[in-house]
């Protein structure tokens, strides 16, 4: 038997007066928002709803001049929406609405197979932005790794290693320290106890072999890894956090930006260090622009 909750049975309970709401991009959308920011062209291929989030979303990537005429718009389907529920910095709750991942795959629609191969062509980097919200498969992932190895286009992937996806072939993964010690097939540390950072590098190359692996560390910065061997380490550039929502997604977008631009890892991870800082000093998802970018650099020095 349990305790009685008063908010269950008619009883006194807490509740919760909205101020304001402020509709923001997720997942890839977010990680296009940051191209943008940076002065990069993004197009997104994606799916969403013909829905009041759907307008949102249209509303907000198209004043980023975000191309988004390779998203599959299905009335059908609602769009992907996460509610956060914040008092001051402090999140209170969070409340999800999304139909079943089979309903925003993209393997069976129509000319899947051309819309992949005109985006790759017009790319000179692929992001795979997997937030396990059904978009992306193995299908998609082996079509869009073999149109990018054929032209020699850097594949760039933030992974969900819980879904055991095949990610050989792409060349750089941004993982956390949590999806970096399951993508090695380690698990969780229990107290005390620390795994080398250069046993889970060679191993997650021995499964995957990216030419690039950056961890993102947290508070201990990030690390870059390069054909399985840890070949920098950087601390934080963080000075204030507020809130760390969608700092993978920047991390993510200046690293292949910079890397498209003929930058090497270390500098690219520099820079997504620097934009990392950046966000995470901000309230929300946020992008990390140029001329912020520099400033952090600047104050570091």
């Amino acid at each position: 038997m349990g305790r009685r909750q008063p908010h269950l049975t008619g009883g006194t309970g807490a509740g919760v007066a909205c101020d304001a709401r402020k509709p923001q991009c997720r997942g890839a959308a977010n990680v296009a928002l940051n191209v943008a920011a940076l002065g990069g062209q993004a197009s997104l291929i994606g799916m969403f709803g013909e829905d009041e989030a759907g307008r949102h979303l249209t509303r907000m990537l198209g004043e980023a001049a975000i191309d988004i005429s390779r998203c599959v718009i299905d009335p059908a389907v609602a769009s992907i929406v996460k509610t956060r529920v914040v008092a001051r910095t402090q999140q209170l709750c969070r409340i999800d609405r999304e139909a079943a991942r089979h309903a925003y795959a993209l393997d069976a629609a129509a000319g899947i197979g051309k819309l992949l191969e005109a985006a790759v062509a017009a790319a000179d980097a692929v992001i795979i932005s997997d937030y396990a919200k059904g978009v992306v498969t193995q299908p998609l992932i082996d079509q869009l790794l073999s149109l990018a190895s054929a032209r020699g286009t850097l594949v760039a992937v933030d992974p969900k290693p819980a879904r055991h996806l095949n990610l050989r072939g792409a060349g750089l993964l941004t993982p956390n320290r949590h999806e970096a010690l399951e993508l090695a097939g380690l698990p969780e540390p229990g107290p005390g106890e620390i795994y080398p950072l250069a046993d889970v590098c060679r191993r997650i190359h021995a499964a995957f072999a990216p030419k690039w692996l950056v961890i993102t560390l947290g508070a201990d910065g990030m690390a870059v890894s390069r054909d399985g061997e840890v070949a920098h380490q950087l601390a934080t550039e963080a000075r204030e956090i507020f809130d760390v929502c969608g700092a993978g997604d920047t991390v993510i977008a200046s690293l292949t930006a910079a890397l498209a631009s003929g930058a090497d890892a270390v500098e690219a991870a520099s820079l997504a260090n620097l934009a990392a800082g950046v966000v995470v000093a901000k309230m929300g998802t946020a992008t990390a622009t140029a001329q912020e970018i520099l400033h952090a650099r600047q104050t570091d020095r």
